[in-house]
């Protein structure tokens, strides 16, 4: 780097401080490094935490079409598809809805606590990122809310060291075609990149169009000798029909799998995140400041709760937010202090109708086919503002070389201001499927006040082996729709007493015990071991009574999750290479209780396979200039499809096939072929309220090909 300015220096070294290093700097050896335990670059030699590193280079050899085709390199990952790029995921938890993941991107959360989505993935323009990191368990002291089964962090790509503009195109099976565009420079201290996203399928499944437009938008300037800023605006618009993740009839599943029971759903989305993330380092100290702007807003009808609550709603926020930090090192001990603070404000709200369906004639029972509806009454009408601030410490020290001790502490003040927009008396309405009642809370405020500790070690055995212990608690707030948006009932004293209920909900607490080992040097055998176990309790038990159609919800749970990750790479002479990415855990009811009848206690939960596992032969000659093939196997056991364990789905094994050719130094060819073998399978299930198997079918074997070139 003798012909960089120091400005330029700074840039470099800014860029890899926020966890990107740019591509005029992959020739520097560096050890394998982390910035989502510590909000800047650590070794994960030195991280007591599994966290795995999925690299741009991959990203960009995958041409992912979907979230699960990244993440599923990670052992103990599973994210299934539910429409487009929609998703449910499993990280030491079951395949859940449920607000047990913090997603980000550049460190900031996509959402607010509160507004949680769990199509979270397809609000970031994951194929164009700049890698990504996946921190398994509860999040560290310096995240909050949410963070109990993982944390995963979308990395923006860095501008790169010259001009550099870049186009890819590619068109695929029922319609499939994106349009990816990429360019950017570097002028003295500044770099500039944005990046298009276009995307369109018609979709598989009948009615199941998927649309998308993404934009990102970088600027990294370096300031003087010691500051960086990196100032990052990324935008998204999602419009599609939303049945692909309905469930159907086992007998449809294996006869008429593209069937669509909900043909009127959707699901609009539209997120805008603003960030600017200045950074100073001199001498043994570093300031960090971010202020952030986000904005949602989703407009849907959602498929699955045709059977039982037909509405259409809108749910919207802004967030204006700061995250603050300030780290000192010492040198004995090479000791290190974190201490900061993140400040979350954001103010949204929900507007829901009830919608009057009407079915297609012909169809009848759980193979029942909504084809129009007409608009409802007003149900729910209110303004809901979440508010955050939470300090933290963080610390770490070596009491002697080969040994790192960490720990650290966060407190969470956190709350709801909420406004009811309409009567405080339930709405009572008639629908297709009945008359249903809405409870509605007179206008309140909820507080919840949490402290969060961490600590752990790590022990380097040699240069390349390390082992790690951890502990780890976490909670997670009840989301605004869980306080304020109970669910419908069949009489109005029984919505009024659920509307109640529902605000005394407390925070779900998880405690985490965790015990790894990992050898990485890059050359040879590289693995990664961990065993973890869980407790969560004060579960929010939400369950529907099929008797009196009442929904209830408490925080009445309590389970367990124990299991090992394994993660295996191996060279095989110098164009082969294989990675396997392997999981067996066990997820149990430990206290249950949904009525006198239904008592769960000690049964595995549902949706929950004791196994999954991603295999990937790799054939790249000349590492990969001259083209590359690879082959992946996808493993997924058998799960229970309810909580009392009487049906169960068989699991299924998949086969991807993927490859590159560069027809020119500035052209290159790439197709893949998912589900080779054209395999029959699901991509979750469960039990209709007759106790019927339903299933969601995955897709068939699907073709894409495209072409990416340079300039």
């Amino acid at each position: 780097m003798k012909d960089l300015s120091k400005g330029s220096v700074i840039l470099l070294l800014g860029s890899i401080g926020l966890g990107v290093m740019p591509a005029w700097a992959e020739e520097q050896a560096l050890p394998e490094v982390t910035v989502t335990g510590t909000r800047e670059g650590a070794r994960i030699s030195e991280t007591p935490a599994t966290v795995d590193v999925i690299k741009e280079k991959t990203i960009r050899d995958l041409h992912p079409t979907h979230p699960t085709e990244v993440l599923g390199k990670v052992p103990g990952v599973w994210i299934n598809k539910a429409g487009g790029e929609g998703h449910m995921t499993m990280i030491r938890q079951p395949l859940t809805t449920s607000p047990v993941y913090l997603y980000l991107e550049d460190g900031v959360a996509t959402r607010s606590t509160g507004f949680f989505n769990h199509n979270a993935l397809y609000e970031v323009n994951l194929p164009m990122s700049g890698g990504v990191e996946v921190n398994k368990g509860p999040g560290t002291a310096l995240y909050g809310s949410d963070a109990i089964g993982g944390v995963v962090n979308v990395l923006t790509r860095p501008p790169p060291a010259k001009r550099e503009v870049e186009a890819s195109g590619e068109v695929g099976a029922y319609g499939w075609r994106r349009l990816m565009l990429t360019g950017g420079n570097r002028f003295g201290v500044n770099g500039v990149r944005g990046d298009l996203n276009l995307t369109h399928t018609d979709g598989w499944i009948d009615d199941s169009a998927f649309d998308r437009q993404s934009a990102t938008l970088r600027w990294d300037r370096a300031i003087g000798d010691h500051a960086f800023l990196k100032t990052t605006a990324t935008w998204s618009n999602i419009d599609q029909q939303s049945s692909g993740s309905s469930n159907i009839t086992k007998n449809d599943f294996l006869h008429n799998p593209q069937r669509n029971y909900s043909p009127i759903t959707y699901r609009k989305v539209q997120a805008l995140r603003l960030t600017a993330a200045w950074e100073r380092e001199e001498g043994d100290s570093l300031v960090s400041i971010t202020p952030y702007y986000r904005h949602d807003n989703m407009d849907i009808m959602p498929s699955w709760s045709m059977t039982y609550d037909q509405t259409v709603y809108e749910t919207f926020n802004d967030s204006y937010g700061l995250m603050l930090k300030y780290r000192r090192d010492f040198a004995p001990g090479r000791a290190r202090l974190i201490a900061g603070m993140d400040v979350d404000i954001s103010p949204g709200g929900r507007e829901e109708n009830s919608v009057i369906t009407t079915v297609a004639p012909g169809t009848t029972g759980d193979a029942k086919v909504y084809d129009h509806y007409y608009l409802g009454p007003r149900i729910y009408e209110y303004d809901v503002s979440y508010q955050g601030v939470s300090p933290y410490l963080h610390g770490e020290f070596s009491p002697f070389a080969r040994l790192r001790v960490t720990g650290g502490l966060r407190y969470d003040a956190v709350g709801y201001q909420y406004d009811n927009l309409m009567a405080d008396a339930p709405t009572t309405v008639a629908t297709t499927i009945g008359t249903k009642v809405y409870g509605h809370a007179a206008d309140t405020s909820v507080h919840y006040g949490h402290f969060s500790p961490k600590l752990g070690a790590t022990y380097a055995f040699t240069d390349q082996l390390s082992g790690f212990v951890s502990y780890n608690h976490a909670f997670r707030a009840p989301s605004e729709g869980q306080l304020f948006r109970p669910s419908s009932s069949n009489t109005a004293a029984k919505a009024a007493i659920a509307a109640q209920a529902a605000l005394d909900l407390k925070p779900v607490k998880v405690d985490s015990y965790e015990v790894g080992i990992r050898d990485k040097d890059g050359k040879g055998l590289d693995y990664e071991i961990s065993l973890y176990h869980m407790t969560k309790k004060d579960d929010i038990l939400s369950y529907l009574d099929p008797v009196d159609s009442v929904s209830k919800v408490t925080n009445a749970g309590e389970t367990s999750h124990r299991g090992i990750e394994v993660g295996v790479g191996l060279p095989l002479g110098e164009d082969w290479r294989v990675d396997s990415a392997l999981s067996h855990a066990k997820h149990t009811y430990k206290q249950w209780k949904e009525s006198a009848t239904k008592v769960y206690d000690g049964k595995e939960m549902e949706k929950a396979p004791r196994t999954i596992g991603t295999t990937t032969l790799r054939y790249a000659p000349d590492q990969g200039q001259k083209g590359q093939a690879s082959l992946e196997w996808v493993t997924l056991s058998g799960y229970w499809l309810d909580p009392a364990n009487t049906a169960k789905y068989s699991g299924h094994d998949l086969f991807n096939l993927r490859g590159s050719y560069p027809i020119r130094k500035d052209l290159e060819w790439f197709g893949s072929i998912t589900n080779l073998f054209d395999k029959r399978y699901a991509e979750t299930g469960g039990l209709s309220f007759s106790g019927a198997e339903m299933y969601a079918p995955g897709m068939p074997r699907l073709a894409f090909t495209g072409l990416r070139l340079q300039w």
